[in-house]
């Protein structure tokens, strides 16, 4: 019998310093996009205490005010000169300049559906049928605990010191560790829960740590209702472990860019391409392949198709057409894996162009991605423009995979010993034999009545 074991993940606040570079970003390719939905941009940010530098290239007709833009941000995370960081009294360095012509010509194509990928690169996508998103507990658990602490420092942020809330900094970070089942791989209960909060002089660490179980958690909880047995058993809470956290955000650590892909991403929960997200505008597969990955792998759990699904696409510089397409169900697919990759690449236009077009990525939706995670989010539109559209589920899914299988009998008939060998229901002996019966005889295989 397989021991139980223990996989962790990780969340930040809106307010954490990496976060605060990565919508800093986000939010000047949104202003870049709203004006010129052509624009090409690659816009980086570091920000230190009293200090925002903003790099990167850029290829557009309109003009961004880059402080006002900044100031927006900080703003509406909700840093103050109390919290170390004013929005109104900081320096700014901006080094944007023009996007090379030799990048641009790889993306320019006069049939837009041959836009080639903005550059090489290989991207993941990952869903499980852990959650009701779609994807791994303790990421999901993360990602809820960082937005209702947001929420009840925003909804309090105007009262008095009474409130515990009025006085918890931007600045947060959590961790969930969750235990799994050794032989079914299901979520049994939380072993420890991490929360690490920026506060001020008033609260005491017992007035912190009265707060997360007063007020964190039967939040999430609640925000959580199906998740809610996990809570059951006993389990370690350690808040700010190392003791006071006043000092924060940029002053207390330096913010950058990209530099919290797992927490955008699956929690670790599969493997990552190293590309990151913010500031990329579409034509960047890092970027728009990532979220189509994210796409087919919730489709093919969503649809039946496996309990798990990794995806990784991968693309070369000025080509449109991927140059692979792997998926891996961890044995848990109704076809082989081989097989079921094949299908996809049939049944889903993978070309950047493709993808742009099918999710809206042209428009000034990315701010809202920065924080929270970029997967396991909520479809919806605003302004007649559509946000997180890759998180959509084609309830036709199933059917297209099927078909595009059905017009490769070789493939799919040797399908179903591999797959079964992978699941353990059968020994690589019978698996060989049956193949090569099946070859043998020429066989046929139906899904609904096995071998004909």
């Amino acid at each position: 019998m397989k021991e139980n074991y223990l996989f962790t993940s990780e969340s930040v606040s809106s307010g954490h310093p990496d976060k605060l570079a990565d919508q800093i970003s986000d939010a000047i390719l949104d202003e870049f996009l709203r004006q010129d939905r052509e624009s090409k941009v690659a816009c980086e940010t570091f920000i230190t205490d009293g200090l925002v530098l903003v790099g990167g290239e850029v290829h557009s007709t309109a003009y961004v005010d880059i402080k006002q833009t900044i100031k927006g941000v900080l703003n509406n995370v909700g840093y103050t000169p109390n919290f170390c960081f004013d929005p109104d009294n900081f320096g700014l360095i901006s080094t944007i300049h023009e996007q090379s012509p030799d990048i641009r010509q790889g993306v320019d194509n006069e049939e837009e559906s041959e836009q080639g990928a903005g550059d090489q690169g290989i991207m993941f996508g990952y869903a499980c049928n852990e959650t009701s998103v779609f994807m791994p507990v303790p990421i999901v658990l993360s990602h809820v605990t960082m937005q209702v602490m947001d929420d009840l420092r925003h909804r309090y942020y105007s009262e008095c010191a009474i409130n515990p809330s009025s006085n918890i900094g931007p600045d947060a970070k959590c961790q969930y560790t969750v235990e799994y089942d050794g032989y079914s791989r299901k979520p049994l209960k939380i072993k420890t829960i991490l929360i690490s909060t920026q506060h001020n002089d008033y609260m005491t660490q017992d007035m912190v740590r009265d707060y997360a179980v007063e007020n964190v958690i039967p939040e999430v909880k609640m925000r959580c209702p199906s998740l809610n047995y996990l809570f059951d058993t006993d389990y370690d809470l350690l808040v700010n472990p190392t003791g006071q956290f006043i000092i924060g955000g940029p002053k207390g650590d330096t913010g950058l860019t990209g530099r919290k892909i797992i927490v955008d991403t699956y929690g670790g929960s599969c493997p990552h391409g190293g590309g990151a997200f913010s500031g990329k505008d579409p034509s960047k597969v890092d970027r728009s392949a990532a979220y189509m990955a994210r796409y087919i792998a919730k489709n093919i759990v969503a649809s039946g198709l496996a309990n798990e699904a990794t995806v990784q696409l991968s693309y070369a510089i000025g080509k449109a057409e991927p140059l692979s397409v792997y998926v891996n169900t961890n044995g848990t697919g109704k076809y082989d894996d081989a097989t079921l990759a094949n299908a996809v690449r049939e049944v889903v236009d993978l070309r950047p162009a493709a993808i742009i077009r099918r999710f809206g990525l042209k428009n000034p939706i990315y701010l809202p991605t920065a924080t929270y995670g970029h997967f396991g989010r909520e479809p919806f539109i605003e302004n007649g423009i559509k946000f997180f559209g890759w998180e959509e589920i084609d309830k036709n899914f199933k059917e297209k995979i099927k078909l595009a299988i059905e017009t490769n009998d070789d493939v799919d008939i040797t399908s179903w010993f591999r797959n079964e060998y992978r699941k353990g229901t059968i020994t690589k002996d019978v698996m060989e034999r049956g193949i090569a019966l099946v070859e043998e005889l020429d066989l046929e295989f139906d899904d609904d009545f096995g071998f004909r």
